[in-house]
């Protein structure tokens, strides 16, 4: 009996082993503020080394766009779209197109305006597709959370 115990585990941890999933991007926020009303929403892709995150600017029949959806609410408006710091721009023999990615670090920035001054929860999600040099992972979506003081 303790044979079959033993065996079990270790077909476990075998197991477990090879179906480690990857997560090559962290994301995190943080807030500026730029007037009394004026906010600026930062999100930080922190990206594994030999991984891409690609721009929201893709071609069609190119890696899915990092896209970021923001929750309506009823304090605040967006102002103009979601700017992205300047990545890479290569010719990708994977998609057989010039591509924007970013490597390492990508910043991301949505200017906001509240209607009134004080504490506000914003809530987006962020839509995003990463490749290494051999392969590409699914698009993944994360929740982000912007907390204004």
């Amino acid at each position: 009996m303790k044979k079959y115990i033993l065996a079990a585990v270790v077909l476990m941890l075998s197991i477990s082993s090879y179906g480690q999933i990857l997560d090559p991007v962290k994301w995190t926020t943080s807030v500026k503020k730029i007037s009394a009303t004026e906010y600026d929403l930062i999100a930080t892709a922190t990206i594994d080394a030999g991984w891409h995150l690609y721009s929201q600017n893709v071609a069609e029949g190119g890696p899915i766009a990092t896209t970021f959806i923001f929750e309506e609410g009823s304090n605040y408006k967006l102002s103009g779209k979601t700017i992205e710091e300047k990545g890479h721009t290569v010719d990708d023999k994977m998609f057989n197109m010039k591509i924007t990615y970013f490597e390492g670090k990508a910043k991301f920035t949505q200017r906001v305006k509240l209607a009134k001054p004080g504490k506000t929860s914003i809530v987006a999600e962020v839509e995003f597709m990463v490749c290494d040099d051999s392969r590409c992972l699914p698009p993944t979506y994360v929740d982000l959370d912007f907390t204004i003081q």
